[in-house]
């Protein structure tokens, strides 16, 4: 079975490589995965007001891989196994990879215009070195235009 790897956030750009995915994924029998990145926080508060922060950062991502996996749920019948861990994304995205070798694909939306986004970039110069294909979903594409090329 084939296993798409979706990283989620708040982003057109992360709906649309969730829509390429979960169609590509219909398509060829397989599944989607769901992770949500909590991002390490620079600033160090005192202890309890460190921990509420990035406890409230976690509860959003939650959310928004919660809402993901939904919306697959209704579409396809199938839940997607959801993942949501903190740290550096292309580490945590990395770790995740090496931890789920039955991943087929890691898929990937580019902002529209301008820079396509730190983890389009990291993982486009590191492609190579990746245990899968990564497919970069441009970010000017109408749901037409992903519903026709997935």
């Amino acid at each position: 079975m084939r296993v798409y790897l979706v990283i989620v956030d708040e982003t057109e750009e992360a709906r649309a490589a969730l829509r390429f995915a979960s169609r590509r994924a219909a398509k060829t029998k397989g599944a989607v995965h769901i992770l949500a990145l909590v991002p390490k926080q620079d600033f160090v508060a005192f202890g309890g007001i460190q921990a509420t922060i990035e406890e409230e950062a976690r509860d959003r991502a939650e959310m928004l891989a919660t809402t993901a996996a939904g919306s697959l749920l209704s579409e396809s019948g199938k839940m997607p196994p959801i993942a949501v861990k903190m740290g550096d994304g292309a580490t945590v995205i990395r770790e995740y990879l090496a931890e789920h070798p039955e991943v087929a694909a890691l898929v990937l939306g580019a902002a529209p215009i301008g820079n396509p986004g730190p983890l389009v970039s990291y993982f486009s110069q590191a492609s190579g070195s990746l245990p899968c294909p990564l497919f970069v979903v441009p970010g000017g594409m109408s749901d037409e235009d992903i519903d026709r090329l997935s």
